[in-house]
């Protein structure tokens, strides 16, 4: 685009921005209820619907809890929630055979929304972190993490979420060629019209402390993530990763954390034009609410403010623990 801009004083700018209502007809993006996904935390653990200490106004939620979750998101119009479990201790192994169990409590979940919310749509998470005594995404032996045995994994429980009744299947793992594994899978077993969201471009990133709180994983991952998830300085490796997830059968990608990676957001869209997410993960979420309960920033106003972000950047949806406060907003 090459604008046209006479000089002063034939062209004052400022004249667009005179009123509410100028400034609502020049606006270039806008941001709407149906352009979020909700994550909630599910747990069977005894202390549910209690606060996550490190995230002010999100609570783990019982299977109770979680459906009436998703009836409020039907209620304030947003179109999907994304399930994270906060997994017994007792059930974790270095296996992770819980991550495939056909009645685990993902599992479960999902078929009590779909009971009861059907026109909710349901993303899950594909990782074998919540399930796995190492705290890491994949298996590990002798300190390694395997890529092609996890697959094997992750395959594996991608077909029981399918099973359960999942409309988005989020691999969350990294792993290399676990796209083309579940697609494969997930279509041989009829279950072609599963979509999957591959978090394609996701980084080893120090935001996400307050979610390894969320789902028990701080105190048992060994070690670090960084030989599977993305270098923070890297940007051309992940238009990689996205090509490559796309031709194995990615229908969305997505790019997490969201605010630190607005560059990779837009690259991503202005490159391939896929329907595009952005994951404003929990540290992201903590900074804003710990700034707005000190009063140091109005909390709304950040809040809608780095969700349009999001939306300039390019990105078609966001995964946000602020969903039903901004629904609210927006609704009003």
């Amino acid at each position: 685009m090459h604008p046209i801009v006479p000089p002063f004083p034939v062209t004052r700018l400022r004249r667009m921005r005179r009123s509410a209502a100028l400034r609502d007809l020049a606006q270039e993006h806008r941001l709407s209820v149906k352009d979020l996904i909700w994550p909630i935390f599910i747990t069977d653990v005894p202390g549910a619907d209690v606060e996550v200490p490190s995230m002010p106004g999100v609570v783990r939620r019982t299977l109770d809890g979680a459906v009436r979750a998703a009836e409020e998101a039907a209620e304030l119009g947003i179109p999907a929630i994304c399930l994270f479990p906060f997994t017994d201790p007792s059930l974790k192994t270095e296996t992770c055979d819980e991550a495939w169990n056909p009645d685990n409590l993902s599992n479960r979940v999902i078929r009590a929304i779909k009971a009861r919310v059907p026109e909710v749509a349901i993303m899950t998470d594909i990782a074998l972190d919540p399930y796995n005594s190492n705290g890491h995404d994949g298996l590990v032996r002798d300190g390694v993490i395997l890529n092609d045995e996890t697959v094997e994994c992750l395959v594996k429980m991608a077909m029981a979420q399918a099973d359960a009744g999942a409309d988005i299947l989020g691999p969350s793992d990294m792993m290399d060629g676990r796209i083309g594994a579940i697609r494969t899978a997930v279509e041989a077993a009829g279950h072609r019209d599963v979509t999957i969201m591959s978090y394609a471009a996701k980084y080893a990133s120090a935001f996400y402390g307050p979610f390894r709180d969320a789902v028990g994983a701080s105190g048992a991952l060994k070690g670090d993530k960084k030989t599977y998830q993305m270098n923070p300085g890297n940007t051309d490796e992940a238009l990689r990763l996205i090509a490559r997830d796309l031709s194995d059968g990615a229908d969305m990608v997505m790019v997490k954390p969201g605010m630190p990676y607005l560059d990779i957001c837009f690259r991503v869209k202005d490159s391939f034009g896929v329907p595009t997410y952005a994951y404003q993960v929990s540290g992201e979420y903590a900074m804003l609410m710990g700034a707005a309960n000190n009063g140091w920033v109005n909390g709304e106003a950040v809040m809608l403010e780095s969700l349009l972000a999001f939306r300039r950047a390019g990105c078609d949806g966001v995964l946000t623990y602020f969903a039903p406060r901004v629904a609210r907003l927006l609704k009003d």
